[in-house]
């Protein structure tokens, strides 16, 4: 058990110590307590986490945040995307280290995290805050989790919400003529715009992907664009996809591969590597929707990844469930498409009272009749 004494310092007042033994057996004190009340209310909540085995000594909360920050971004970087690593290390660089680097473990609040985010919040979008944030809270889940911390005083911050991007969705007759004025990258418009594939996953794909029998692609690769340059990894999902296709989209695609090896890229870039997205306003892309708009002053303004939603938004149109939607774009989880979707498939419901009033409303017309015949 503990004991409490009391002392005096250099300076002449009168504070309590509390004497006790660490789990590990060994004797070790707290000090600088201002009354016996609040030595022995710590004593006593001490002695319950070492009971409980939540024991934190209190010497390892003097750990900083900058001597811990290092070696948790190299312990990301060893199952992180390149992408997502680059992100957290912005986020550590620029905003996490420069603010907390000095702070020890025992000495954050949850107060001062509140007010930091806030801060954050008026210089940064939602997402790029719930980014920073979250390099912090997780390096100090770490430190819970070996013990240095009892609990993490991150945990609990309300982050801004994030304002909901509209989708941007293309008729098929849009997507069709897209396609025409996408030139030798039609059969990549057609392909995005009916099958849901990300970027990366379209531009890894080769002459031997596509099964033309089968009417599918098997994606095994992607190839994203990370500060310039193409990093070619595993899919998003780390397991292989297989596509069904469109028949019209396997003839684009026959059109595409011919005279090329099983092993070529289906849409090389001018140095004949990966293909980087079509981003800027000088792109392929932008082009063949400038032409679009020309033609058709309504024709929205979009991105490849929109051509995504389009592929989901034809899908449901078509009569296709969530979770077949879910399998085709390679979503987590069917929530995740419904999240993302909840306006088509708002919709979708619509559709299905109007069947309903179609077929059973005129069911129950009849036994309506036929009750009010007989009496």
């Amino acid at each position: 058990m503990a004991t409490i004494s009391k002392y005096q310092t250099s300076s002449g007042a009168t504070l309590y110590r509390v004497r006790y033994r660490t789990p590990d057996r060994g004797q070790t004190d707290k000090r600088g307590f201002k009354t016996k009340r609040d030595a022995e209310a710590w004593a006593s909540k001490n002695e319950v986490a070492k009971a409980r085995g939540e024991y934190v000594a209190p010497s390892l909360g003097r750990v900083t945040v900058g001597e811990l920050g290092p070696t948790w971004m190299l312990r990301q970087k060893g199952h992180m995307k390149p992408s997502g690593y680059r992100s957290y290390e912005s986020a550590w660089r620029v905003h996490v280290e420069p603010r907390w680097h000095r702070a020890k473990l025992a000495d954050i609040r949850y107060t001062d995290v509140q007010a930091w985010v806030t801060e954050l919040s008026v210089k940064l979008s939602p997402s790029m805050v719930a980014t920073v944030y979250s390099v912090l809270a997780r390096i100090l889940d770490d430190a819970v989790r070996d013990r240095l911390l009892a609990a993490n005083p991150a945990r609990g911050v309300k982050l801004p919400s994030r304002a909901k991007r509209q989708n941007v969705y293309l008729r098929a007759d849009q997507l069709h003529m897209l396609s025409v004025e996408a030139g030798r990258y039609g059969s990549l418009v057609l392909l995005l715009g009916t099958a849901g594939l990300r970027w990366g996953e379209a531009a890894a794909l080769r002459v031997s992907d596509v099964d033309f029998l089968r009417r599918r692609i098997v994606l095994h690769e992607n190839a994203v664009s990370v500060g310039g340059h193409i990093h070619v990894g595993t899919l998003k999902s780390g397991h292989h996809r297989a596509v069904p296709l469109a028949g019209f989209v396997v003839e684009a695609l026959a059109a595409t591969c011919e005279g090329k090896a099983r092993d070529e890229l289906l849409w090389p870039s001018a140095s004949g590597r990966h293909l980087g997205p079509p981003a800027g306003i000088r792109s392929w892309l932008s082009g063949a929707v400038e032409r679009c708009q020309k033609a058709d002053e309504k024709f929205p303004r979009i991105t490849a990844h929109d051509l995504r939603h389009t592929a989901a938004s034809l899908a449901i149109s078509s009569g296709a469930n969530v979770k077949v939607v879910q399998r085709m774009l390679g979503h987590a989880s069917a929530a995740m498409t419904l999240d993302v979707y909840a306006d088509l498939f708002d919709d979708d419901l619509s559709a299905v009272a109007d069947k309903l009033s179609e077929t059973v409303g005129k069911m129950w017309a009849r036994e309506v009749k036929l009750d009010s015949q007989q009496t």
